[in-house]
């Protein structure tokens, strides 16, 4: 057994709109909150302009409601930020923005989207947090908090982005399977009524699919950046159990 002292990983989430980072990444935070790490939940958007019927500025509001909701059953922080459902903006202020809490948060590392999206807000959140990671880490980029380094970037699998994606990863996620389906039932998005996908029975399929692969019960793939090796994990490096 280690004698080394316990020093707590962090991992970030960025997700497009609400709702995007738990599915694709929910058990992943579950996993490791649980096992005494920290994370933080970052919505680029709340996804208003989604619900059949309600309008967008009410239905605003019951999405932060959710991720509130999902952020605690998590056990993790959540931010989001004020940009329009459908309409992400990709320029330097949003990306020196995203820069910004990657510098007051200071994660070890960051999940968001793959850039093979068919979502064109999935495809602008992929290539607006590359850039922040990069401008996190310089020094020159003088900001209001210090550089800081994000040790990796993960890429982990939802359904709107699996053009090119690839799963490179299987972590068991069987431990905390329940719990992630208890999150995406606190969104009604996922536990069924606003959409005719069935968020719920495709994540929880998928789970028994990777575990199929990864000889687990339950698993969820991750995709590394272009020229990573094929890896099966219980925890992501640096966010090990104490």
């Amino acid at each position: 057994m280690s004698t080394q002292p316990f020093t707590p990983g962090h991992l970030m989430v960025i997700g497009a709109h609400a709702g995007d980072a738990e599915n694709m990444a929910g058990a992943i935070v579950l996993k490791h909150t649980q096992a005494g790490h920290r994370a933080t939940i970052v919505h680029m958007t709340l996804g208003e302009a989604g619900h059949p019927t309600l309008p967008p500025a009410v239905y605003a509001q019951q999405r932060q409601r959710e991720v509130q909701d999902s952020a605690r059953l998590m056990g993790a922080e959540v931010v989001w930020l004020p940009y329009p459902d459908g309409n992400l903006p990709v320029n330097e202020a949003v990306k020196l923005e995203v820069c910004d809490l990657i510098r007051q948060h200071r994660p070890t590392a960051i999940l968001t989207h793959w850039k093979g999206s068919i979502h064109k807000d999935h495809t602008a959140t992929h290539d607006i947090v590359r850039e922040a990671i990069f401008f996190a880490a310089l020094p020159a980029v003088q900001r209001a908090w210090p550089a800081h380094t994000v040790r990796q970037i993960y890429f982990p699998e939802n359904w709107e982005d699996m053009d090119g994606w690839r799963a490179d990863i299987y972590l068991d996620a069987s431990a905390v399977w329940d719990d992630y389906l208890a999150v995406l039932r606190s969104h009604a998005l996922m536990a069924g009524g606003v959409s005719s996908f069935r968020y719920l029975d495709y994540y929880n399929a998928l789970g028994t699919v990777r575990g199929c692969v990864g000889g687990f019960a339950k698993a969820t793939a991750i995709m590394l950046p272009p020229g990573g090796w094929v890896r099966k994990l219980e925890y992501l490096p640096g966010l090990e159990p104490r």
